[in-house]
């Protein structure tokens, strides 16, 4: 082990024995008491250095014997430490990639703020390498969602849609303007590419499966740039990735609204099947609408501004990113939904619904916190996760949250 203080957090003393690694509420930790000489110490957890010749400087500046091990003890608990050497075989072929990890390095460090391992966050970095994401949709939100995802490492992002690229469809990292006429497919292809750090790795390169058949997709990202489509989803269009048990995620611009989620994870959480049946219940004119707005004259271009439309996909890609990485978004059974121009986010359940044949609502109590089923709780009030206090209930004593 190479020890390394996350880099990522901002170092500072709030007195003379209390240090404060980090400045946001989220992420901000502070470490007392700590002695001058310890302070100084923590300057050589830099990744250059072993155990050992880390306590040969610890004699060195007549640290008390066992001190050194003690304080990487206590920082690795307070998730405070990185690994230079660590993340396991995945990661030690992407550190042989300068050029990559390079490209990656922002990212590497977000990773390390949301990681309490040693070294995990660039296993997990190392791990986006193996995902297939299909995005389907290439149009303002699609085509870039695809690209963000390339850039963040994502092994193999597959991009589906029809027909040509209209001078509607361009925008800022997603089909450029020379692309207008192309296939729109083949053009947010190459928009993967070019934000892609590295090619797409080998499937011979990849694990196999532990079942020995085919890999499949990670995720499948539905961005369709019909707008009925964003409002509506037909749970008929997520039939095959439901029997197959594919997660997926829905994202678009529907009129002057983007929208976010649900993540679906089949016969767990809602799904569109689920959504459909619960706006039934709410409103019996539901079906009637929907069947109008399917079947009415399709306007040749359809609202949606570009800005919303990169916020949609930045936030989609974000979520996306999260489930990759192992964790458990916000948007599994919610849709976030922002509109303009006041641009409020705000989440709404998606209930699993005792007449979707998805089979979600027999996992679940079936209690519904509200009748209309909507949250207006915005994203910059979100109340932490049971797994966020119980790590904080976990922090070894003399580390505490910051009050910043």
């Amino acid at each position: 082990m190479h020890p390394m203080v996350k880099p990522a957090l901002r170092r500072g003393w709030r007195d003379l024995n209390t240090v404060q690694f980090g400045m946001t509420p989220a992420h901000a930790l502070t470490l007392g008491p700590m002695d001058t000489a310890t302070g100084s110490f923590l300057d050589l957890l830099n990744g250059t250095r072993g155990m050992e010749l880390l306590r040969e400087e610890g004699r060195r500046m007549d640290l008390p014997d066992g001190h050194v091990d003690g304080l990487v003890r206590r920082l690795s608990r307070a998730g405070l430490l990185d690994d230079a050497r660590g993340g396991g075989p995945a990661a030690d072929t992407l550190r042989a990639k300068k050029d990559v990890l390079d490209r990656l390095r922002p990212d590497l460090a977000s990773l390390s703020l949301t990681t309490s391992e040693p070294g995990e966050a660039l296993g997990r970095l190392a791990a986006r390498r193996s995902q297939r994401v299909q995005v389907r949709g290439a149009g303002r939100v699609g085509a870039l969602l695809a690209s963000l995802l390339a850039g963040a490492g994502v092994g193999e992002v597959e991009v589906r849609d029809g027909g040509r690229v209209e001078p509607w469809d361009v925008a800022p990292g997603g089909h450029p303007a020379q692309a207008v006429g192309d296939r729109r497919d083949e053009s947010a292809r190459r928009a993967v590419r070019q934000a892609a750090p590295d090619r797409p790795p080998r499937r011979a390169e990849l694990p196999p499966p532990p079942d020995g058949g085919d890999p499949g997709f990670s995720l499948v990202v539905l961005a369709p740039r019909d707008d009925v489509a964003v409002h509506a989803p037909a749970p008929s269009c997520a039939e095959p990735l439901m029997a197959s048990g594919t997660p997926h995620l829905y994202a678009g611009v529907v009129e002057g609204t983007g929208v976010v989620g649900p993540l679906v994870l089949p016969g767990e959480t809602g799904c569109a099947g689920c959504l459909h049946e619960d706006r039934t219940d709410r409103d019996p004119t539901w079906p009637r609408l929907i069947a109008q707005w399917r079947s009415g004259r399709q306007r040749e271009v359809r609202p949606c501004d570009l800005a919303l439309a990169t916020t949609v996909a930045g936030l989609a890609a974000a979520h996306a990113l999260a489930f990759l990485d192992g964790r458990v978004p916000s948007s599994t059974g919610a849709r976030w939904e922002v509109s303009l121009p006041t641009l409020h986010w705000h989440a709404r359940p998606v209930w699993a619904h005792s007449a979707c044949p998805c089979g979600a609502s027999e996992r679940g109590n079936g209690e519904h916190p509200s009748e209309d089923g909507a949250s207006h709780e915005t994203m910059a009030v979100q109340r932490p996760s049971a797994q966020c206090r119980e790590a904080a209930a976990e922090r070894p004593a003399g580390t505490w949250r910051a009050h910043v």
